[in-house]
């Protein structure tokens, strides 16, 4: 009676034939006694229980990134591992692209037409696109800073460590911080650390200055990255030498003697092509000077009135004075100006090219004086180096600032050469290249912020 009682319950083919899949399978489940309040306080219970294989929360932050932009400390890498330092620079006086959309700008009107795209300076041999024997630029990229915010934004500063975490290096747990060195509230120099920094063997250090990844990122976010190794004497320069024309002033003076014979044109073609590297300088320096016999040899005096200090190169001085700094200018230009430079902006050396005047006429023959070096490229790498050394000064503590192609040895054999609003082919090689408004963002590049600059700034009234 037992058997058949059994098996009368027992699921049978017949009574799988409903419409419902679901239903059918109903019959194997248990069934359920239980209230919802039963069922989640079950839950909660089950919440305390230790969980055999939860992982452990330590050991999956040491596998992953760690940026203290999110204020994270825990898991720090050994002391002594290598960092480096960006110091990011907002181009607030250069915008990417200066024509905003009609929607954006209440100054243009719809159907307004964008200027077509160009090669910006810096990224190309020449930027005229005629003279470029390939195929037209790529669409310049979103100029992302028009819609974030015209400074370093925050989405900036965490699209640069996501740019440098894409770089083709072997994985590794990076860890950054950074510290915005003008104001806090939406600053235009942010300086980031990053460490430890791309394994060489895979990335030089070279070869990230120049990557195409942070090259398309100042683009997009009209910035400019200068990448510095972190150490002591980052921090702490000695000496400073500068390039006279088109960096400590704003004129190209030989130039300017030019207008005086009405030979400008001749002579600033030859300039300019001499700055780009096109030219060997000393040839080109003869050609020039050539053009000038018979100038009045009291035309320098006369040019005092007319040259323009570059803005920011007072106050860059007198901070590196007050720093204890030792300062020169290597001119390619010529001696007495460049001494009545160094004695406006406080120098300890100037040293320039000598024009050989006629002592009857007193006018300049078209000559330079043969006793005196040409102050050409490898001239002024020797003069950084001699200098260097006469102060006992190690090349590592010293900064070299220059603009043309006669710069680039020394901008590369000091400890940070850097380029200002250099020629294109400079921005090119050049270690380091800022084209900011005020020479004084080199200041930033020493670790200094507003605070400090400011308390040099009362140190030497």
């Amino acid at each position: 009676m037992a058997d058949s009682a059994t098996s009368r319950q027992r699921p049978s083919l017949g009574q799988m034939r409903s419409n419902s899949f679901l239903q059918d399978h109903q019959q194997y489940k248990p069934p359920i006694n239980q209230t919802i309040g039963e069922v989640l306080s079950a839950q909660l219970d089950e919440v305390t229980l230790t969980n055999p294989i939860k992982p452990d929360p330590e050991r999956v932050t040491d596998s992953g990134i760690i940026h203290s932009i999110f204020n994270h400390q825990s898991n720090q890498l050994p002391q002594g591992t290598p960092r480096i330092v960006a110091t990011i620079f907002y181009k607030s006086a250069n915008p990417v692209h200066p024509h905003y959309h009609p929607d954006a700008s209440p100054a243009l009107q719809p159907g307004d037409k964008l200027p077509s795209p160009h090669i910006p300076a810096g990224s190309a041999p020449s930027v005229d696109i005629e003279k470029i024997p390939r195929e037209p630029p790529a669409p310049e990229p979103e100029p992302l800073d028009h819609i974030y915010g015209p400074y370093v934004s925050q989405l900036c500063l965490t699209n640069f460590l996501q740019t440098l975490e894409s770089l083709p290096t072997p994985y590794q747990r990076t860890n950054t911080s950074h510290r915005c060195l003008d104001r806090e509230e939406h600053p235009r120099v942010v300086e980031v650390t990053i460490s430890p920094p791309p394994n060489p063997a895979y990335l030089s250090f070279s070869d990230l200055r120049k990557h195409e990844s942070i090259w398309r990122f100042e683009r997009e976010w009209n910035v400019e990255v200068v990448l510095q190794q972190e150490s002591v004497f980052r921090r702490h320069k000695r000496l400073a030498v500068f390039d006279m024309d088109s960096t400590l002033i704003e004129n190209e003076v030989i130039d300017e003697i030019a207008k005086f014979i009405g030979v400008e044109k001749e002579v600033s073609e030859i300039t300019e092509r001499a700055m780009n590297g096109e030219l060997d300088f000393s040839a080109s320096l003869k050609e020039r000077v050539g053009l000038l016999k018979g100038v009045p040899a009291d035309v320098f005096d006369k040019l005092k009135s007319v040259i323009t200090i570059a803005k920011g190169a007072r106050e860059l001085c007198r901070a590196l004075k007050a720093l204890g700094f030792k300062m020169a200018v290597l001119s390619g230009g010529f001696q007495p100006l460049a001494e009545w430079l160094a004695g406006q902006l406080g120098l300890d050396y100037a040293v320039a090219n000598h024009l050989e005047i006629d002592p009857v006429t007193q006018t300049l023959t078209g000559k330079l004086v043969e006793s005196k070096p040409i102050i050409d490229a490898a001239q002024k790498r020797t003069l950084l180096k001699s200098i260097a050394a006469e102060n006992n000064i190690p090349l590592s503590q010293t900064m070299s600032v220059g603009d043309g192609a006669n710069d680039l040895l020394m901008l590369h054999a000091a400890g940070l050469g850097v380029a200002w609003r250099a020629k294109t082919k400079v921005q090119l090689e050049a270690p380091t290249r800022i084209n900011g408004e005020s020479l004084t963002d080199i200041l930033y590049l020493l670790g200094l912020d507003n605070e400090d600059i400011s308390e040099l700034g009362k140190a030497t009234e």
